[in-house]
This record gives C-alpha cells, structure tokens and sequence, in this order.
C-alpha cells in the first residue's frame, strides 16, 4: 500500500508541475492543487501507514496508552488543506478578474500587454 501511495504522489507531483508549466491560468492553479495533495500525500507517507488505534484518551484514564497513531501528520494535513483551499479560492477569484479585464486567461497575452 506504501508502494502505491508513493507512486500516486509521485505521479500527482509530475502532473503538477507539468500543468505549471502551461500557458493556461486554469491549468496553473489545477497544477498548484495537484501539487498541494501530493505534498499531503507526502506528508501522510512520513508517518508510515499502520493499523494502530486512534490518538484518543479513553474515558476514566489519564494517559494515552500505546499503540496509538501519530497525530502530528494528521493535524499538518487539515492545516495544509484548510490553507489550500485559500489560496484556491484566491485564485479562482483573481482567474476570473483578469478573464473580465483581459479577455483571455493566456500568460503571453499579460506579458505583451504589460499588465
């Protein structure tokens, strides 16, 4: 299962940076998105997948006992998520400025222009 995430957050980072490199606005944030959760997936493959319990205190006991999960990687992730969606959501608003200010979404198209 390791194996496989590996490949699909390798596969998510070269798809990534592949639509970075396009002149399409669009692309560009797709790229950053694919970006983003093949760090996620990263980050989540750090910790090593395993079977162990969830990081939660049973009632009447004051420790967490062992096996539990790391929760570390879990709480970087919702961070990660939560401020990709910003930056999602900037961008799409930013997108569709430019799209009624220029016409276009091209990259060459701002160049020329200077803006």
């Amino acid at each position: 299962m390791t194996i496989l995430l590996s490949i699909l957050s390798g596969a998510l980072f070269a798809a990534g940076v592949y639509l970075l490199l396009r002149r399409n606005l669009i692309r560009i944030v797709l790229g950053l998105i694919f970006i983003g959760h093949a760090a996620n997936l990263l980050i989540l493959l750090s910790d090593g997948l395993s079977k162990a319990a969830p990081p939660i205190i049973a009632q009447g006991r004051q420790v967490l006992e062992p096996p539990y999960a790391d929760p570390l990687p879990q709480a970087l992730i919702l961070t990660a998520i939560v401020i990709s969606f910003g930056v999602f959501a900037f961008f799409l608003v930013l997108i569709k400025r430019s799209y009624q200010v220029r016409g276009s979404d091209d990259i060459d198209q701002f160049r020329e222009s200077g803006t």
